[in-house]
Protein backbone atom coordinates (compact mmCIF):
# COMPACT_ATOMS: atom_id res chain seq x y z
CA UNK A 1 0.00 0.00 0.00
CA UNK A 2 1.17 3.53 -0.82
CA UNK A 3 -0.01 6.50 1.80
CA UNK A 4 1.02 9.62 1.13
CA UNK A 5 0.15 13.98 1.97
CA UNK A 6 -1.34 16.08 -0.55
CA UNK A 7 -1.04 19.65 0.20
CA UNK A 8 -4.07 21.83 -0.95
CA UNK A 9 -5.17 25.00 -0.78
CA UNK A 10 -6.38 25.24 3.33
CA UNK A 11 -5.45 21.46 4.00
CA UNK A 12 -4.00 18.85 3.41
CA UNK A 13 -4.95 15.71 2.45
CA UNK A 14 -3.46 12.24 2.96
CA UNK A 15 -4.58 9.40 0.63
CA UNK A 16 -3.73 5.24 0.47
CA UNK A 17 -3.94 3.95 -2.36
CA UNK A 18 -3.96 -0.29 -2.91
CA UNK A 19 -4.35 -2.72 -5.69
CA UNK A 20 -3.55 -3.05 -9.42
CA UNK A 21 -5.62 -2.26 -12.41
CA UNK A 22 -7.55 1.43 -13.32
CA UNK A 23 -7.64 3.77 -11.15
CA UNK A 24 -10.98 4.09 -8.86
CA UNK A 25 -10.96 7.16 -6.68
CA UNK A 26 -13.51 6.09 -3.75
CA UNK A 27 -14.87 9.46 -2.13
CA UNK A 28 -16.46 7.99 1.27
CA UNK A 29 -19.74 8.56 3.07
CA UNK A 30 -19.96 10.61 6.23
CA UNK A 31 -17.56 10.19 8.72
CA UNK A 32 -15.57 8.06 7.15
CA UNK A 33 -12.32 8.07 6.39
CA UNK A 34 -9.19 6.43 3.79
CA UNK A 35 -9.96 3.20 6.00
CA UNK A 36 -13.36 3.52 6.40
CA UNK A 37 -13.66 1.53 2.76
CA UNK A 38 -11.18 -0.87 3.69
CA UNK A 39 -13.54 -4.25 3.25
CA UNK A 40 -14.49 -2.90 -0.26
CA UNK A 41 -11.30 -2.02 -1.31
CA UNK A 42 -10.11 -5.81 0.11
CA UNK A 43 -12.64 -7.43 -2.49
CA UNK A 44 -11.73 -4.90 -5.91
CA UNK A 45 -7.71 -4.24 -5.27
CA UNK A 46 -7.24 -7.21 -7.94
CA UNK A 47 -9.25 -5.21 -10.41
CA UNK A 48 -9.00 -1.66 -9.57
CA UNK A 49 -5.97 0.50 -8.35
CA UNK A 50 -8.04 1.92 -5.69
CA UNK A 51 -7.86 5.58 -3.93
CA UNK A 52 -9.20 6.33 -0.80
CA UNK A 53 -8.77 9.29 1.32
CA UNK A 54 -9.44 11.79 4.31
CA UNK A 55 -11.51 14.38 3.70
CA UNK A 56 -10.39 17.60 4.55
CA UNK A 57 -10.97 17.74 8.25
CA UNK A 58 -11.17 14.09 9.26
CA UNK A 59 -8.74 11.78 11.02
CA UNK A 60 -5.10 12.54 9.29
CA UNK A 61 -6.06 15.53 6.96
CA UNK A 62 -5.61 18.69 8.68
CA UNK A 63 -7.97 21.88 7.90
CA UNK A 64 -6.96 25.56 8.52
CA UNK A 65 -10.67 26.19 8.48
CA UNK A 66 -13.29 23.45 9.05
CA UNK A 67 -16.14 25.51 7.68
CA UNK A 68 -15.56 24.08 3.84
CA UNK A 69 -18.09 24.21 0.62
CA UNK A 70 -18.44 21.01 -1.78
CA UNK A 71 -16.94 23.05 -4.36
CA UNK A 72 -13.61 22.44 -1.85
CA UNK A 73 -13.91 18.90 -1.78
CA UNK A 74 -14.50 18.06 -5.31
CA UNK A 75 -11.05 20.42 -5.50
CA UNK A 76 -9.48 18.37 -3.73
CA UNK A 77 -10.52 15.48 -5.18
CA UNK A 78 -9.23 17.13 -8.66
CA UNK A 79 -5.98 17.40 -6.84
CA UNK A 80 -5.40 13.71 -6.01
CA UNK A 81 -6.48 12.75 -9.60
CA UNK A 82 -4.04 15.10 -11.30
CA UNK A 83 -1.45 14.14 -8.81
CA UNK A 84 -2.16 10.50 -8.99
CA UNK A 85 -3.84 9.44 -11.82
CA UNK A 86 -2.65 9.14 -15.65
CA UNK A 87 -5.86 9.97 -17.53
CA UNK A 88 -9.57 9.89 -16.27
CA UNK A 89 -10.55 7.85 -13.55
CA UNK A 90 -13.69 5.76 -12.79
CA UNK A 91 -14.74 7.37 -9.27
CA UNK A 92 -17.09 5.83 -6.74
CA UNK A 93 -18.90 8.49 -4.71
CA UNK A 94 -21.00 7.62 -1.71
CA UNK A 95 -23.57 9.40 0.00
CA UNK A 96 -21.74 13.06 0.89
CA UNK A 97 -18.95 11.53 -1.36
CA UNK A 98 -21.29 10.92 -4.41
CA UNK A 99 -22.23 15.03 -4.04
CA UNK A 100 -18.33 15.40 -4.18
CA UNK A 101 -17.97 13.20 -7.54
CA UNK A 102 -21.02 15.44 -9.22
CA UNK A 103 -19.13 18.41 -8.40
CA UNK A 104 -16.22 17.29 -9.55
CA UNK A 105 -18.21 15.90 -13.59
CA UNK A 106 -19.79 19.18 -13.49
CA UNK A 107 -16.80 20.96 -13.47
CA UNK A 108 -13.78 19.04 -14.93
CA UNK A 109 -15.15 16.01 -16.45
CA UNK A 110 -11.92 15.43 -18.14
CA UNK A 111 -10.65 13.72 -15.01
CA UNK A 112 -13.69 11.32 -14.73
CA UNK A 113 -13.98 8.33 -17.49
CA UNK A 114 -17.20 7.45 -14.91
CA UNK A 115 -18.77 8.17 -11.76
CA UNK A 116 -20.87 5.63 -10.04
CA UNK A 117 -22.84 8.64 -7.34
CA UNK A 118 -24.53 6.36 -4.70
CA UNK A 119 -27.45 8.04 -3.38
CA UNK A 120 -26.24 11.74 -3.38
CA UNK A 121 -27.33 13.82 0.16
CA UNK A 122 -28.13 16.86 -2.38
CA UNK A 123 -31.08 18.71 -1.70
CA UNK A 124 -30.90 20.67 -4.63
CA UNK A 125 -31.63 17.30 -6.93
CA UNK A 126 -35.21 17.60 -5.27
CA UNK A 127 -38.31 19.82 -6.21
CA UNK A 128 -37.94 23.02 -4.69
CA UNK A 129 -40.58 22.04 -1.50
CA UNK A 130 -38.90 18.79 -0.89
CA UNK A 131 -35.37 20.09 -0.79
CA UNK A 132 -36.35 23.27 1.45
CA UNK A 133 -38.00 20.52 3.72
CA UNK A 134 -34.50 18.21 3.84
CA UNK A 135 -31.93 21.44 4.59
CA UNK A 136 -35.00 22.03 7.82
CA UNK A 137 -34.32 18.55 8.92
CA UNK A 138 -30.51 18.83 8.26
CA UNK A 139 -30.15 22.29 10.68
CA UNK A 140 -32.84 20.11 13.10
CA UNK A 141 -30.36 17.44 12.61
CA UNK A 142 -27.90 20.14 13.74
CA UNK A 143 -29.45 21.43 16.61
CA UNK A 144 -30.52 17.91 18.40
CA UNK A 145 -26.04 16.96 18.04
CA UNK A 146 -25.34 20.39 19.57
CA UNK A 147 -28.10 19.88 22.51
CA UNK A 148 -28.14 16.04 23.15
CA UNK A 149 -24.81 14.82 21.65
CA UNK A 150 -24.20 12.24 19.30
CA UNK A 151 -25.88 8.88 20.62
CA UNK A 152 -29.21 11.09 19.94
CA UNK A 153 -28.67 12.39 17.04
CA UNK A 154 -27.55 8.78 15.20
CA UNK A 155 -30.92 7.38 15.00
CA UNK A 156 -32.37 10.61 13.46
CA UNK A 157 -29.82 10.74 11.11
CA UNK A 158 -30.34 6.84 10.25
CA UNK A 159 -33.76 7.42 10.10
CA UNK A 160 -33.60 10.37 7.65
CA UNK A 161 -31.65 7.99 5.23
CA UNK A 162 -33.43 4.97 5.66
CA UNK A 163 -30.45 3.26 7.52
CA UNK A 164 -31.45 0.04 9.84
CA UNK A 165 -28.70 0.50 12.01
CA UNK A 166 -29.38 -3.34 12.87
CA UNK A 167 -29.70 -4.58 9.20
CA UNK A 168 -28.10 -7.71 7.95
CA UNK A 169 -24.63 -7.41 6.84
CA UNK A 170 -21.56 -9.75 4.95
CA UNK A 171 -20.37 -12.24 7.94
CA UNK A 172 -16.21 -11.43 8.74
CA UNK A 173 -16.14 -7.43 8.33
CA UNK A 174 -13.41 -5.49 9.67
CA UNK A 175 -14.66 -4.69 13.21
CA UNK A 176 -14.89 -0.34 12.83
CA UNK A 177 -15.70 0.70 16.53
CA UNK A 178 -17.39 3.82 17.75
CA UNK A 179 -13.74 5.31 19.34
CA UNK A 180 -12.28 8.73 19.72
CA UNK A 181 -11.42 9.43 15.98
CA UNK A 182 -15.06 8.46 14.54
CA UNK A 183 -16.32 11.09 16.97
CA UNK A 184 -14.15 13.52 16.06
CA UNK A 185 -15.36 12.82 12.73
CA UNK A 186 -18.96 12.72 13.81
CA UNK A 187 -18.88 15.99 15.13
CA UNK A 188 -16.85 17.65 12.11
CA UNK A 189 -19.20 16.10 9.74
CA UNK A 190 -22.61 16.88 11.61
CA UNK A 191 -21.23 20.32 12.77
CA UNK A 192 -19.84 21.57 9.48
CA UNK A 193 -19.93 19.08 7.11
CA UNK A 194 -24.13 18.93 6.97
CA UNK A 195 -23.80 23.20 6.81
CA UNK A 196 -21.80 22.40 3.55
CA UNK A 197 -24.26 19.86 2.37
CA UNK A 198 -27.43 23.02 3.07
CA UNK A 199 -26.13 25.55 1.62
CA UNK A 200 -24.15 24.09 -1.66
CA UNK A 201 -26.27 25.39 -4.62
CA UNK A 202 -25.66 22.62 -7.20
CA UNK A 203 -24.63 22.37 -10.27
CA UNK A 204 -27.36 21.12 -12.20
CA UNK A 205 -26.61 23.24 -15.74
CA UNK A 206 -22.90 22.17 -15.65
CA UNK A 207 -24.21 18.07 -15.27
CA UNK A 208 -26.74 18.18 -17.74
CA UNK A 209 -23.72 19.31 -19.83
CA UNK A 210 -21.00 17.27 -18.54
CA UNK A 211 -18.92 14.73 -20.66
CA UNK A 212 -18.50 12.72 -18.15
CA UNK A 213 -20.49 9.30 -17.96
CA UNK A 214 -22.36 8.95 -14.75
CA UNK A 215 -24.35 6.04 -13.49
CA UNK A 216 -27.05 7.34 -11.07
CA UNK A 217 -27.52 4.56 -8.09
CA UNK A 218 -29.14 3.26 -5.42
CA UNK A 219 -29.23 0.49 -2.95
CA UNK A 220 -32.20 -2.14 -3.54
CA UNK A 221 -33.05 -2.07 0.46
CA UNK A 222 -33.42 1.79 0.86
CA UNK A 223 -36.59 2.80 1.30
CA UNK A 224 -38.32 4.60 -1.44
CA UNK A 225 -39.43 7.58 0.33
CA UNK A 226 -36.01 8.12 1.51
CA UNK A 227 -34.12 12.05 1.12
CA UNK A 228 -31.39 10.33 -0.25
CA UNK A 229 -33.10 7.12 -2.81
CA UNK A 230 -35.24 10.65 -3.85
CA UNK A 231 -32.05 12.82 -5.10
CA UNK A 232 -30.84 9.20 -6.58
CA UNK A 233 -33.92 9.14 -8.58
CA UNK A 234 -34.15 12.59 -9.55
CA UNK A 235 -30.56 12.34 -10.87
CA UNK A 236 -31.41 9.63 -13.09
CA UNK A 237 -34.40 11.32 -14.17
CA UNK A 238 -32.38 14.48 -15.07
CA UNK A 239 -29.99 12.45 -16.76
CA UNK A 240 -32.28 10.64 -18.57
CA UNK A 241 -30.48 7.86 -17.61
CA UNK A 242 -31.54 4.64 -15.68
CA UNK A 243 -31.43 4.13 -12.25
CA UNK A 244 -29.06 1.44 -10.71
CA UNK A 245 -29.68 -0.48 -7.91
CA UNK A 246 -26.68 -1.51 -5.81
CA UNK A 247 -26.82 -4.10 -2.97
CA UNK A 248 -28.50 -3.65 -0.06
CA UNK A 249 -29.21 0.00 1.41
CA UNK A 250 -27.25 3.32 1.74
CA UNK A 251 -24.29 1.81 3.40
CA UNK A 252 -24.37 -1.02 1.07
CA UNK A 253 -20.27 -0.78 0.99
CA UNK A 254 -20.09 -0.93 4.13
CA UNK A 255 -22.28 -3.67 5.00
CA UNK A 256 -22.09 -5.70 1.84
CA UNK A 257 -18.39 -4.71 0.46
CA UNK A 258 -18.01 -8.24 -1.99
CA UNK A 259 -21.57 -8.07 -3.53
CA UNK A 260 -20.71 -4.54 -3.90
CA UNK A 261 -17.41 -5.45 -5.47
CA UNK A 262 -18.90 -7.62 -7.82
CA UNK A 263 -21.65 -5.03 -8.87
CA UNK A 264 -18.80 -3.08 -9.40
CA UNK A 265 -16.82 -4.64 -11.51
CA UNK A 266 -19.53 -5.61 -14.17
CA UNK A 267 -20.81 -2.16 -14.49
CA UNK A 268 -17.36 -0.68 -15.15
CA UNK A 269 -16.24 -3.49 -17.37
CA UNK A 270 -18.75 -3.58 -19.14
CA UNK A 271 -18.62 0.51 -20.52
Amino acid sequence: MITGLLPVDGATIYFEQRGTGPLMLISQSGEGDAQRSVDLVDALEDDFTCLTYDRRGLSRSPVEDPQVAIADHAEDARSLLAHLADGPAFMLGCSFGAVIGLHLAADHPEHIATLIAHEPVAPWLLPPDAAAAHRRELADLQHLYAADGLMAALPAIAASLGIDPAGPTEPDLTPQPMNDQRRTNFAHFITNEFTAIRTDPGCLSQLDATTAAIIPAAGVTTPRTAFDYQAALHLAELLNRPLTTLPAGHNGNLTHPRAWANQLRTLLNTR
